[in-house]
């Protein structure tokens, strides 16, 4: 049996000021979405160990599937700035033609295996905030995010 441990928040004034401008972030990034396919924009927001914020949409492309995620493009541009600057959160939200989501929307299998690679990296687990519009959940270590995991990163001895 698999148990994820989460934390559901339906008021965010409960958050600490560092989270309410990660998800801010998160939230401002969606304007950067070139999602002319899907008209479903995605925004992420890495919080890295130095205090630097790092942003990324979703960019589709006609030759699908050339485009990336949200959540990669952040960590990619996060991980090539700072290579070695452990990160501390990611959040991410996505919206439509009605607006923010109504419910979390979580990463795709794809973006959960990179996530997991940069937490192996550092050897730290870090926080992912899932937004909605009406709750956020919250998951405090990237590995309940994938069970049974590949993963060859400070796996070799």
């Amino acid at each position: 049996m698999i148990t994820i441990d989460y934390t559901e928040i339906f008021d965010q004034s409960n958050l600490q000021a560092w989270e309410k401008n990660l998800i801010e972030q998160a939230k401002k990034a969606m304007e950067g979405s070139y999602s002319p396919y899907s008209h479903f924009r995605v925004g992420a927001a890495v919080l890295l160990e130095n205090g630097e914020i790092i942003t990324g949409s979703n960019q589709e492309n006609g030759a699908y599937p050339s485009g990336l995620c949200a959540e990669r493009v952040a960590l990619f541009y996060a991980g090539s700035r700072y290579p070695n600057v452990p990160i501390k959160a990611l959040a991410v939200v996505a919206s439509n033609e009605k607006g923010i989501t109504y419910s979390p929307v979580s990463p795709c299998g794809a973006c959960r295996q990179v996530m997991l690679e940069y937490q192996m990296i550092s050897n730290k687990p870090y926080a992912v905030y899932m937004v909605g519009s009406e709750k956020i959940v919250k998951i405090d270590d990237v590995k309940l995010l994938l069970p049974f995991s590949f993963t060859n990163v400070n796996d070799m001895e």
